[in-house]
């Protein structure tokens, strides 16, 4: 074997072992808590807390519940709709915003409600003026928690 040969397989097997990295950081789990996790099918997310659905269409928010007490929530958000739309959620507990997802796509949306009034609106300019808001009040004892994580999920 000649040296440009063995050189040629040894830069092979770096390209190789790159685009294996590269691939390995593009598919890694998350931590169950992050918002703005991605998928492209409708099925619903599964997160830590209380799971709400909320069904973005053009131009309507429709949630799943309309009772939130305080705690840890997820929100599965899934456009129905014909453009693209996201969920802001801003109040007591700060503001939270999924991204921004296509027609049939889904995404999460993990939050800490505290005792107060909400807005929920989609971000994408001029949809909250076209209908695509709504408000919760959040209030009396904590919402049971599924799981016991103790990491305060403050919805980032």
């Amino acid at each position: 074997m000649t040296i440009p040969h063995i050189r040629n397989r040894v830069l092979l097997g770096v390209a190789a072992g790159g685009l294996t990295a590269v691939l390995a950081a593009c598919g890694g789990g998350g931590n169950g808590s992050s918002s703005g996790d991605s998928s492209n099918d409708n099925s619903a997310g599964t997160g830590p807390g209380t799971q709400v659905t909320a069904e973005m269409t053009d131009f309507h928010i429709n949630l799943s519940t309309q009772k939130f007490q305080p705690g840890e929530y997820t929100f599965t958000v899934k456009n129905m709709g014909g453009h693209t739309h996201g969920l802001e959620i801003e109040g007591p507990g700060g503001e939270n915003r999924s991204k921004n997802i296509e027609p049939g796509q889904s995404t999460t949306l993990t939050v800490n409600l505290k005792s107060g009034s909400y807005e929920v609106y989609c971000p994408v300019d001029g949809h909250k003026d076209l209908g695509m808001k709504t408000e919760i009040t959040v209030g009396g004892a904590p919402a049971p928690s599924t799981d016991d994580n103790t990491s305060p999920g403050n919805g980032y």
